[in-house]
């Protein structure tokens, strides 16, 4: 029998979610409502002169082909740091959960670099690609590989997927050792006993028992590299070389704090609103039927 919470006062409930729904406001709510008003605005770079312009800046990103090239190169970026992050959590999860002896010393090996900020995250990885002073091109420039992130596209974007992916593998890999650790241990043992190997079970037990936090962390992964990979990309390349890892937060910072176009930097971070919003969406509406329960 479940007993229900009574409140002696009408007033209580209410004051203790009441610092939640105040920061929720202040931090979340009206600064996208600010930011929907600010993208119908033109203003002067000191705020001197304002117009009322309707949807021009809106407009005006659409007739912009660097602002239509950085989609791709969003989409590109968030499927790669979504699915190689993904990817190693899920095998060193494997790996921790066959572990006996120092399992817990594996694991908490495995979570420091969640602790680590995603811009030192970025300096951490451009020291050991410095193309100079790094450790790794000095080892790529044996097997005749040409390292300078700086000067290639390619390599730049690169680096910030490596980067920004390592700093993802300490959260889902303690999303999938939980989600493990929640199979019952009789279904793996009654595979072993019927002769399916390792990789078999894995393929067949594990794996799809573990699909709901596979979507969760899917859904995660995304949101994160659209938003929280800015500080990795600041610090590694700036969005350079010729803007070949300026993803849309980061054009949005460039748009906003450094061309200061701030009617058109405020239209961006809207539609970046509304993406994730509809992503989300899709996802949890559509892809989740998909989802082995």
């Amino acid at each position: 029998m479940h007993k229900r919470v009574h409140y002696n006062t009408s007033y209580l409930p209410y004051l203790l979610v009441a610092p939640q729904i105040t920061i929720t406001l202040l931090f979340f709510i009206w600064p996208a409502v600010q930011a929907l008003y600010q993208s119908f605005l033109l203003e002067d770079a000191f705020g001197l002169s304002t117009e009322f312009v309707w949807f021009d800046n809106f407009a005006e990103l659409y007739d912009s082909e660097n602002y239509l090239n950085s989609f791709t190169r969003t989409a590109f970026f968030s499927v790669s740091v979504a699915a190689l992050s993904m990817g190693f959590a899920l095998f060193f999860a494997a790996l921790a959960d066959r572990v006996i002896k120092g399992s817990h010393t594996y694991r908490t090996l495995l979570i420091i670099p969640y602790a680590v900020a995603p811009v030192l995250a970025g300096t951490l990885w451009l020291f050991l690609f410095n193309p100079t002073l790094g450790i790794i091109p000095y080892f790529l420039d044996i097997v005749s590989i040409n390292w300078n992130h700086k000067l290639n596209s390619g390599q730049a974007m690169s680096l910030v997927i490596i980067a920004a992916a390592w700093k993802q593998v300490s959260y889902n890999f303690l999303f999938f050792v939980a989600a493990m650790h929640s199979i019952p241990k009789s279904l793996i043992e009654a595979a072993a006993i019927d002769g399916a190997g390792p990789l078999h079970r894995f393929r067949t037990i594990i794996f799809p028992l573990i699909s709901p936090t596979t979507f969760f962390l899917l859904v995660v992964n995304i949101i994160y590299a659209f938003f929280d990979t800015f500080g990795i990309i600041h610090a590694i390349t700036s969005g350079g070389p010729g803007n070949s890892t300026e993803i849309l937060v980061y054009k949005v910072f460039n748009d906003g704090f450094v061309g200061l176009d701030l009617g058109g930097s405020a239209a961006q971070s809207v539609i970046l609103m509304f993406i994730v919003i509809l992503l989300t969406v899709v996802q949890f509406k559509y892809v989740e039927r998909k989802v082995e329960y």
